[in-house]
């Protein structure tokens, strides 16, 4: 989610060696995610407790998992960052449709491992209600907010981004009336879980849709933000 690098730093590594890198680090996000909110919700009825004990984890797997593949694929393991950084030029546009396949099997796969882990039915759909104007608006901030944190992070803390991603999607998860979802594959895996992070197959196209919104405006903002300083760097250089 994203330690994003230029086209030619990508294209370094084959093709077939980043989707492996994008699909096992989103199947590795989605098992953490499903699997930390079983474990919670297993060891308490405090639902403050659950949500403690399943954003702790997600954030520092984030930051292992960014770290480990962010050389090799960018580390999006995120359809919403995988466009953004196509419209920016950090990712070929070629590549965006078998990057995107391989998060959403990827997370699939997550979310099928965690089931296993804890003896439950493989495949599940969810019942878990995540709908409405609020949660809809919480997807687009929580996205921007992602979306900025990438971007910003890349131009002035590129050896950061893994902590800060991490530590961003740790608070978005409280500060957000969604929990801060902000990714479309991670969204679908989500659906086929009736756990306690799971979200119905019927509300997940909108929470999609509001992610990628809310990536795009972090975009724009990021390109508005910055278009004075660079072109007075250039313009002294």
């Amino acid at each position: 989610m994203a330690a994003a690098r230029t086209p030619d730093q990508v294209m370094a590594f084959p093709l077939s060696r980043r989707l492996f890198a994008e699909f096992a680090g989103t199947g590795f996000l989605v098992a953490t995610v499903v699997g930390s909110g079983i474990m919670a919700q297993s060891l308490t009825d405090d639902t403050a407790l659950a949500l403690l004990g399943n954003t702790i984890p997600t954030g520092a797997i984030l930051y292992v998992l960014i770290t480990l593949f962010g050389p090799v694929s960018g580390a999006h393991f995120n359809p919403a960052v995988s466009l953004v950084m196509a419209i920016d030029k950090r990712l070929s546009w070629r590549d965006i449709l078998p990057y995107v396949i391989a998060q959403i099997l990827g997370g699939l796969a997550g979310t099928f491992i965690a089931h296993m882990m804890f003896a439950l039915d493989v495949v599940q759909f969810s019942s878990h209600a995540r709908t409405g104007m609020a949660q809809w608006f919480a997807e687009i901030i929580a996205s921007f907010g992602l979306a900025v944190t990438i971007f910003f992070g890349v131009r002035f803390r590129e050896q950061s981004v893994a902590m800060l991603v991490g530590l961003y999607i740790t608070a978005a998860y409280w500060f957000t009336a969604s929990t801060s979802f902000a990714n479309p594959a991670v969204t679908v895996a989500r659906a086929f879980t009736d756990t306690f992070s799971g979200i119905r197959p019927v509300d997940a196209p909108m929470f999609i849709l509001m992610q990628l919104l809310g990536a795009a405006l972090g975009l724009l903002a990021f390109r508005w933000v910055m278009k004075p300083a660079d072109g007075q760097r250039e313009s002294q250089s």
